[in-house]
Formats: C-alpha cells, sequence, structure tokens
C-alpha cells in the first residue's frame, strides 16, 4: 500500500469517527448525561467495527465490542459541568483568566475521563482477549470501589454549608454548589487501564484508552473555546453583521459537536494507528448461560433504567444515577451474550431517548397522547426489536463484523437523528429559522456523510483487508 492510499484510509477513518462523534455527541445534548452519551458511543464505535472487523464470523464479537463502548460512554455521565463551563463564561468572571484557564483545566480532566472509558472498553472487545462473565463482573465491582475511594480522597470533603470543600474543586462554591465525583471516575479508568494491560495483557484496550483520555482532554476545552469565546466578546455580536446569526446558533450544542468531533477523531486514529491488533473474536457468543437469565436480567434492567430515568426513587437513582451502577448489568451480561448486546444497542438505548422525545412533545408540549405514543415511542421501540431481529440473524448467517458496524451505524444513524429532530420541533431550513435550526442541518449532513462514505467504502475497498 502506498503512503498516499495510506493517508486517504487515515483520513477517512479520522473523518467518519470525528462526523459520527459530533453528531453523537451533539444529540446527546438534549437528553441528558448517561443515556444520551451512550448515543456518541454507539456511533463511534460502528465506524470503527465497520472499518476494520471485515473477518467473516467476527460478527458476534464485533457486536459485543460496539455494545461495551457504548455501555461504557454512558460511565462518564455521573460527572457534573455545568458549573464548570461557568467557570470560563459566566458575566461575573469575564475577564478573569485565572478561572478561565481553570475551568478549562476542569473541562479537560472530566473529557478525558470520560471518553477514557469509552476507549478502554472498546478495545477490550476488538483486541482478541476472551473476557469470562467472572472476569468484567469482578472489574466492574473494582471499579465501583475505587470509585468510592477516589471520590473519597479528590472529592471531600463537600460541606457547603460549613464551608468546606474539596482541595481541588471544579463548580461555584458560592452559587448552588455541586458534588463532584471526577476524582471516582479518574481513579476507577486508572484502574480499568491497568487490569486490562497488565492482568490480561491487553495492549489494545490500554492504547484506545489512552486515545480517547487524549481525545476527551483535548476535545471538551476545544469545544469550550467556542463558546466561551462567544460569551466574552458579546459587542462583536451585537452589530453588524454577526447581529443577524447570533440568535440562530446554539453555543452550548456548537461546543458540543466540536467535542464530539475531536474525541471522535482522535478515536478513529487511535483505530488506524492500533489496526494490526483488532481482531474481534471469531466464536459464538450466541445464547451462553440461558435465555430464561438472559430475559431476566434484561426485564430487571430495562425496569430500574425506567425508573431512574423517568421517575424519582432515591434508592434506585442512587444505584442507576451513578454510570458504573448503571452499567454494571449490561457490561456482564453482553460479555457472552449476543442476544444482550444486540437488545442493549436496540431496545435498552432506544427506551430513554424515545421517552425523553414523548416526554417534550407530548407532555411538555400540545400534541395528543395517544398519537404520539404511536409515533415517538411504539414505533422507535418496534423498529428497535426488529433491529435487533435482523442482525442477530446475520450472526447465525456468519456475517463479518463490518456487517455488524454497518447496520449498527444505519440505525443508530436514523433513529436518533429523527427522534432528536421531532425533538426540536421539527426546524425545517425552509421554515423561519431558530436556534434549533444550524444545529438540525449539521446532524443532516453529517448523516449524509456517514452513509454516502459507508456506500462508497463498501463499493471501493469491498472485502479487501483496509487495516494493512
Amino acid at each position: 500500500m502506498n503512503l498516499l492510499n495510506k493517508l486517504s484510509r487515515l483520513l477517512v477513518a479520522v473523518g467518519l469517527c470525528s462526523v459520527a462523534g459530533g453528531m453523537g455527541w451533539g444529540i446527546r445534548g438534549q437528553y441528558g448525561h448517561e443515556s444520551g452519551a451512550m448515543i456518541a458511543g454507539l456511533l463511534v464505535s460502528s465506524v470503527v467495527a465497520f472499518l476494520y472487523c471485515r473477518e467473516t464470523g467476527c460478527a458476534a464479537g464485533t457486536l459485543r465490542a460496539v455494545a461495551w463502548c457504548t455501555t461504557a460512554f454512558g460511565i462518564g455521565g455521573s460527572m457534573t459541568y455545568g458549573q464548570t463551563i461557568g467557570l470560563t463564561q459566566e458575566a461575573s468572571v469575564i475577564g478573569n483568566w485565572a478561572s478561565w484557564c481553570w475551568g478549562m483545566l476542569g473541562l479537560a480532566i472530566k473529557g478525558g475521563t470520560w471518553i477514557g472509558f469509552g476507549g478502554v472498553f472498546l478495545g477490550m472487545g476488538l483486541g482478541g482477549i476472551r473476557y469470562t462473565r467472572s472476569a468484567i463482573l469482578f472489574l466492574m465491582l473494582v471499579l465501583v470501589l475505587f470509585y468510592h475511594l477516589g471520590v473519597w480522597l479528590l472529592n471531600s470533603p463537600f460541606d457547603p454549608q460549613n464551608g468546606l470543600f474539596p482541595a481541588i474543586y471544579f463548580s461555584n462554591p458560592v452559587h448552588k454548589p455541586r458534588l463532584e465525583c471526577w476524582g471516582g471516575l479518574v481513579m476507577a479508568l486508572f484502574v480499568g487501564l491497568v487490569y486490562s494491560r497488565y492482568l490480561f495483557g491487553d495492549v489494545l484496550a490500554f492504547r484506545m484508552g489512552l486515545f480517547g483520555v487524549m481525545g476527551g482532554f483535548i476535545g471538551f476545552p476545544v469545544g469550550q473555546c467556542f463558546q466561551s469565546w462567544h460569551a466574552w466578546n458579546l459587542d462583536w455580536f451585537r452589530s453588524g453583521w454577526f447581529a443577524h446569526w447570533d440568535p440562530l446558533i446554539n453555543w452550548w450544542n456548537l461546543m458540543e459537536i466540536i467535542f464530539g468531533m475531536v474525541m471522535g477523531g482522535f478515536l478513529g486514529l487511535g483505530a488506524w494507528l492500533n489496526r494490526g491488533l483488532i481482531r474481534p473474536s471469531v466464536e459464538d457468543t450466541g445464547c451462553q448461560g440461558g435465555l430464561f437469565r438472559e430475559m431476566f436480567l434484561l426485564f430487571i434492567h430495562l425496569l430500574l433504567l425506567s425508573v431512574s430515568e423517568f421517575s424519582n426513587i432515591p434508592i434506585i437513582n442512587q444505584v442507576y444515577g451513578l454510570g458504573l451502577g448503571m452499567a454494571l448489568i449490561p457490561m456482564v451480561a453482553c460479555a457472552r451474550s449476543s442476544n444482550w448486546s444486540a437488545f442493549l444497542l436496540g431496545p435498552i438505548i432506544v427506551l430513554p431517548i424515545a421517552g425523553k422525545t414523548l416526554r417534550r412533545l407530548v407532555y411538555e408540549g400540545q400534541m395528543e397522547p395517544a398519537l404520539g405514543w404511536i409515533i415517538y415511542f411504539i414505533a422507535p421501540m418496534v423498529l428497535s426489536v426488529l433491529f435487533v431481529f435482523v442482525i442477530l440473524t446475520g450472526i447465525r448467517r456468519n456475517k463479518s463484523g463490518s456487517w455488524v458496524g454497518a447496520l449498527v451505524l444505519f440505525f443508530g444513524s436514523w433513529i436518533f437523528n429523527c427522534l432528536n429532530f421531532a425533538f426540536f420541533d421539527y426546524p425545517w431550513f425552509w421554515n423561519p429559522w431558530t436556534a434549533r435550526t444550524p444545529s438540525a442541518m449539521v446532524y443532516s449532513v453529517f448523516l449524509l456523510i456517514l452513509m454516502l462514505g459507508a456506500v462508497v467504502i463498501a463499493r471501493k475497498w469491498g472485502t479487501e483487508e483496509i487495516q494493512k
């Protein structure tokens, strides 16, 4: 392969992962922390799978890798970051460079930790190392243990009434101070890196974890640079050409899109540089452990997930409000079950997104409930179940991992883009523009790029081993 060919394929990997990350993380902004972030994990990991898992028979292993990465992207959602952003752009700190730098440092740490988890578990799924359910269960329990230890060491004390705050604090200690947990996740991520690299010799997990850390560490501050630049220079946007366009730009969502593009690009770069290590398992992982146990775990997880997302029961919210707690059952269940992996990438991830869209348009809007339930909840859930049937059929027919990546990418890109477009109140470009119109147009362009890119790659490269 000549240098120009290698460079073109590097640009394809980085570019498609960047577009997938930008769309996924931008859509995440409408739906919240853990469940919303999983959208970005699904899209980026499916691009990696499509590009580099072309061996026939590795569909089940590839599906597990995408499911693990998708779940891991939700872990960082436990962190609070709104006030950290505030340190860089609130009116009271405009012109205060010390506050700006401190806020950016906090965003870098939180962003690197967030995406680092996704990189580690993507590598664990693609590196060819066979992790048993017991190994994953042990890892998740250890991560929870070190999470609490890290919160105690780095995010304590926290007693606002008596003016006690951690030595390193990235939120506002005066106005509605928030309990931070980034220290616990930093320690848990470090343990995950060590566990995969030195206990299992998983080089790919370690390297992809580091690329995830770099992507989040750089991506979050870079995205926020644009939003804080706007906040620090409002006078520029009150006259002339800027005055017309400023009300039509959602600067917060722009920050999220740029963050997603940078972190996705880094994960794509990591996958390309380590493409020789990508070898998802080719053995069958279809239904080990019994269908009854799988369905029981699925029922329990969906129940707890629904309660935590749409109600306020403290004891459940304390467990599933923690990203690591929400991830425990899926991580363990997907370790030896392609059925579970398929359900996670279908109904499990669609349920909270469809539910929040339904709540936004029907119960917070003016749409007739019966029609809203059919369009925004029942129809997406039916499609997600159909997706499960198709992908499991493909695994039984010995499809390639690339086929799995393409199917997940197609399904996820369309269903989440459509739900988000509805959440935005259908901002068609020919209607009067709002602050949501440019973002919706960006997502549509990204969707077009992903679909055309996948078609062109499939036709041009075919079954050629592009990882060489």
